[in-house]
């Protein structure tokens, strides 16, 4: 996403340039009510979503759109909509491989799938970190080094996170490796976050610890 004339709304903020985001949320119910505005606009203007969801929800989130007045069988006909689930993607054949992720990630908002002059709104549900599955733990190291692999003008790539179900020390974790994050329903630069150089380091350094 380059610098744009018309800026994106996002969680009570004017998004005018690149951002991965972590976005952090108490219920289903108020992430909805704070992404939807974002994902509708898309859809609005013609953008591309592009979605990864529980695989138990995706038809709930199908319906969720639906509610909103988003026709999902002609935005999927269209190419305007993609909605994966965490088993096509971060957690393919049972396993987490961060650098097969950042692989499918980076080609599914490839440039060339958005349509001329149009943006990919990209969310992501986190939660498959909790499965206890190989490679899940490295899921800090794999956002940090998202950063590095991201393209410069990259569109909104924005990670969810459900409050209730992570630790506080994973949270914290995961903060560091935005720059930016929406908390209380609000879109911030965030003050914690840390550049992958030292982000990467700080977790080498921990596994010589262990």
């Amino acid at each position: 996403m380059a610098e744009t004339k018309k800026p994106v709304k996002l969680a009570g903020s004017s998004l005018t340039h690149s951002c991965h985001v972590c976005a952090f949320f108490h219920t289903k119910e108020e992430k909805y009510r704070v992404l939807m505005p974002f994902i509708k606009e898309g859809f609005e203007r013609g953008d591309r979503a592009f979605h990864i969801v529980n695989p138990e929800r995706r038809a709930e989130h199908m319906e969720r759109l639906g509610q909103e007045g988003i026709d999902t069988a002609e935005a999927e006909a269209q190419g305007l909509l993609e909605v994966l689930h965490w088993r096509e993607t971060y957690i393919k054949d049972g396993r987490f491989d961060q650098q097969l992720m950042t692989e499918t990630l980076t080609k599914a908002i490839a440039s060339g799938k958005t349509p001329t002059g149009k943006m990919s709104r990209n969310i992501a549900s986190m939660e498959w970190a909790l499965e206890d599955l190989p490679g899940v733990h490295d899921i800090v190291e794999y956002e940090s080094r998202l950063n590095q692999v991201l393209p410069k003008d990259h569109d909104p790539v924005i990670c969810t996170y459900d409050l209730s179900q992570f630790d506080a020390g994973m949270v914290m974790d995961v903060m560091r490796t935005h720059p930016m994050v929406i908390i209380g329903g609000i879109l911030q630069e965030n003050p914690f976050y840390v550049p992958p150089e030292e982000m990467l380091k700080e977790i080498e350094e921990r596994k010589s610890t262990t």
